[in-house]
């Protein structure tokens, strides 16, 4: 049993086809800059109980320039050493948080590249192996070093031909830029050309892709993608992104989870896209508090967390194998779609009511929607859907509401 670990440092990643995380569990998680004794506690408390596969760390390193806005970009997240100390915790609590997360099945990813994206200078191979080995010793799944060079994300046709025999996962950097368009609806892009979304859109195959809406880097203004990156600054589009990825059989899904700075533009560009986590006066990063209505605060953002999110989440576990199916759209910014008999989502993302009765290929009954609410014992704490013995169901969804989108599962019927 070992833990799914992504770091930071692997600004493309290459992870195998199967990402061996526990049965069932679709999707990781990216706790940016968290401590590891965070991290542990969240597998415990969170991460585990709400079905998520793997996190996504911070890499450890001896020391790293926090706040330093003479520091280039990728000076001031990229480690300067390898070793298992950082701002986030030391070596102890590092393999504490991976025996722990082990524990609560957030875990198990097997890494076979290592592709620079960052550094002005290629890595130094060895040294780098030598760390990932480090980490395979604590119970990190299967580190091994076969590409290494520096490489920028609009080089990915480069770099997936490279990986392409290879049994390899890749970080597919179009999948939120375009998706981010569609959400803005810039160049005329509408949700209903979502239909052949994935490899019809010029993206490798699914089997290959991981594939998310935004990560550290973007969410700033930096790789690929510029400004259609929906992120948490943009929480009404960033949750109907989400749910539409956690919801589209397209890749292997992960989620960021974020932290807010002071931003200021100038010229459209933030001046402070270099700033770190949250942190105390001698630079080392500040706990994540978890509020009473299960929130963070102290300026974590921890979109993982979000309801829309943590559930659809849930939803694509229980979909997980499903066909894609019953697709409808109103030729504009309105869609729905079904996972075969198992799940079925409904989007208005248009500047009007949607008011439709589709066909959600589920049995029927009565199932809560785990946007607005969720299942809790027998009730619902949301919306309720009435699905007919035909497996229709009538859908309003407002353009005014806060989440304009309604989500069903086989697991949220009542």
């Amino acid at each position: 049993m070992k833990l799914l670990i992504l770091t930071a440092l692997l600004g493309l990643c290459a992870a195998q086809h199967n990402p061996h995380t526990k049965h069932g569990r679709t999707a990781i998680v990216h706790l940016f800059e968290w401590r590891w004794a965070d991290i542990a506690a969240e597998c415990e408390r969170y991460l585990g109980p709400n079905g998520f596969g793997g996190v996504q760390i911070s890499p450890p390193h001896e020391s790293i320039v926090v706040n330093s806005p003479w520091r280039p970009w990728w000076e001031r997240y990229q480690p300067i050493s390898y070793n298992l100390c950082s701002r986030s915790g030391n070596e102890n609590e590092l393999r504490d948080m991976i025996a722990r997360c082990n524990n609560v099945g957030v875990r198990d990813c097997h890494l076979v590249g290592l592709l620079d994206l960052a550094l002005e200078k290629d890595f130094v191979c060895g040294k780098v192996a030598d760390y990932m080995n480090k980490l395979i010793d604590m119970g990190v799944a299967g580190f091994r070093m076969d590409a290494c060079k520096h490489m920028w994300p609009g080089d990915l046709s480069a770099v997936f031909g490279r990986l392409h025999n290879l049994n390899t996962r890749v970080t597919e950097f179009k999948y939120g830029a375009r998706l981010g368009g569609v959400m803005r609806k810039w160049n005329g892009d509408k949700l209903s050309y979502l239909k052949n979304w994935g490899e019809g859109w010029g993206m490798m195959a699914s089997d290959k892709a991981l594939v998310f809406v935004d990560n550290h880097d973007n969410q700033r203004g930096h790789g690929a993608g510029g400004a259609s990156i929906v992120t948490f600054w943009d929480s009404r589009l960033h949750k109907m992104a989400v749910g539409f990825m956690l919801a589209h059989p397209n890749g292997f899904t992960r989620v960021m989870s974020s932290y807010r700075w002071d931003r200021n533009f100038v010229n459209g560009k933030d001046q402070n896209d270099w700033m770190g986590p949250p942190s105390h006066g001698d630079g080392s990063t500040k706990p994540v508090p978890i509020n009473p209505d299960s929130t963070c605060g102290d300026g974590w953002v921890c979109e993982h967390r979000w309801r829309q999110i943590r559930n659809m989440v849930g939803f694509r576990n229980v979909v997980n194998g499903q066909h894609f199916t019953n697709w409808w759209d109103n030729g504009s910014n309105q869609i729905a779609f079904g996972r075969g008999n198992r799940g079925f989502i409904v989007i208005n993302n248009d500047d009007s009511n949607l008011d439709m009765t589709l066909n959600t290929g589920l049995p029927g009954g009565t199932y809560c929607d785990v946007i607005s609410g969720q299942k809790d014992g027998g009730r619902c704490t949301g919306k309720q859907v009435n699905v007919g013995g035909d497996g229709r169901a009538h859908f309003r969804i407002s353009n005014m509401d806060e989440d304009p989108f309604v989500a069903i599962h086989a697991e949220s019927k009542l």
